[in-house]
Order: C-alpha cells, then sequence, then structure tokens
C-alpha cells in the first residue's frame, strides 16, 4: 500500500499507518494532534491533513525530505514550525489558509521551488522583508489577512503570475510591483488604496487588475491607457 486516503472518517486519533506511503489524506476528521512518528515516514510525497482540528506540529517534520504536496489548511494552528522552510522537496503545494496564523516565517522564503502558496484567511500583519528566496513562486494567495504594506522584495518574484491580496489593509504598493514581468492577475479588491504606482505599466503580461471595493482609490491618468492595451481593470 502506497497511497492511504482516510477523508470524511469522523476520526478522531491519528491513525496506524503502514510502511511505505507516498500519500496519506486525512481531509476532514477530527484530528486535534500529529503523533511525531509520523516524520518517520519519509517517502510521503503528498500530505493532506487539512480540515481538523490541529493547533500544533510536533518538530521533526523536516524529515519529510520527498514531499512535494502539503495542505495543512482550515485548522487551528497559530503558528507552524521553521522547519517548514528546510522542505527542499516541496515544490508544488503548500497551503495553510484558513488557520488563526500571525506571522509569514522568513524560514518559509527557503523554499526556493515552491510554485503556489495559499496563506489565505490568517491574521498575518507583515511579510518578512526578503522574499527573494521564492524564486519559483507562480501564485501567492495572501487575501483576508491584515497586512498594511508589502516589502519591495515583493519584487523579485519573477516567476509570480498571479498575486491575491483581497480584503487587507494596503493603502499603497511599491514601486517594486512593476519589476514582477510574468504577472497575469493582480487582485486588490477591499483594501484602503488611495493610488498605484507607475511602474504597473511595465506589467505588459497583466491581462487583470482587479480594484473594486478600495474606497478612497484615486485613479491615475495612465490607467484607462492600460486598460485599452489588453488589461481587464475592475473597478
Amino acid at each position: 500500500m502506497t497511497s492511504l486516503e482516510l477523508g470524511r472518517q469522523g476520526l478522531t486519533d491519528f491513525p496506524e499507518l503502514p510502511p511505505g506511503l507516498t500519500r496519506l489524506d486525512l481531509y476532514s476528521n477530527e484530528i486535534s494532534s500529529v503523533p511525531a512518528s509520523l516524520w518517520e515516514h519519509t517517502g510521503l510525497e503528498v500530505l493532506n491533513l487539512s480540515v481538523n482540528r490541529l493547533s500544533s506540529l510536533p518538530p521533526g517534520i523536516s524529515a519529510l525530505t520527498s514531499v512535494h504536496t502539503l495542505d495543512l489548511g482550515h485548522n487551528r494552528f497559530t503558528s507552524l514550525p521553521d522547519e517548514l522552510g528546510e522542505l527542499a522537496g516541496l515544490t508544488e503545494y503548500l497551503y495553510v489558509s484558513d488557520n488563526q496564523l500571525t506571522e509569514f516565517p522568513s524560514a518559509w522564503c527557503r523554499l526556493g521551488k515552491l510554485k503556489y502558496l495559499g496563506c489565505t484567511d490568517n491574521r498575518i500583519r507583515e511579510l518578512p522583508p526578503d522574499l527573494s528566496g521564492f524564486a519559483a513562486l507562480r501564485e501567492l494567495r495572501l487575501y483576508r489577512n491584515e497586512l498594511s504594506a508589502l516589502p519591495a522584495s515583493i519584487g523579485t518574484l519573477g516567476a509570480l503570475r498571479e498575486l491575491h491580496l483581497r480584503g487587507n489593509r494596503l493603502t499603497a504598493l511599491p514601486d517594486s510591483i512593476g519589476l514582477l514581468s510574468e504577472l497575469r492577475q493582480l487582485d486588490l479588491r477591499e483594501n484602503a488604496l488611495v493610488t498605484l504606482p507607475a511602474s504597473i505599466v511595465r506589467l505588459s503580461k497583466l491581462d487583470k487588475l482587479d480594484l473594486r471595493w478600495n474606497k478612497h482609490f484615486r485613479e491615475p491618468a495612465w490607467l484607462r491607457d492600460f486598460e485599452e492595451a489588453g488589461c481587464m481593470v475592475l473597478r
């Protein structure tokens, strides 16, 4: 057996696992703790612990060197271990949305091969100053947090195609946003933006810019020209 799928089984305790697993799915149970013995299953490639009652992880998760997809969403985590940043094999998907996280650990920025990061519906107030480690990131979802600013290093995410920032407290964007040459979608709904940096006109691949529900937004003169050049702008 290499795959074990026990979603929606009403489990309250972590099951005993057979050796040789590459996929473990415990989605939507009532599990409140993870045994340290889980990290002995070093062949795991996909681990889904979402929609449970987890509030902490034991140390040692860095042993899962083969994991490329990790789902910890919809739990009760207030923090997650820095060791997540040591998962060099984590290339596809890291999902930590709908928890109670207040910090975005700088250690996560070492995930240089990660393509998708979902960190929505938490309480994060700021991002680390240096995001440059996310060299392969294509999609970053941070909507419904408490961000009031983005670091200038956001512009170093050269592979980024989608940036979702809805429902934060942003009043401005850094000029470096214009360096995201691969960006296709930029979602800025429900913030406190007053205007946009002119550097956005350099985003030649941007096809959707969502600005709805920014109550005090003053549209810059160049925005209509940008729209006529092919970007769909939602106001």
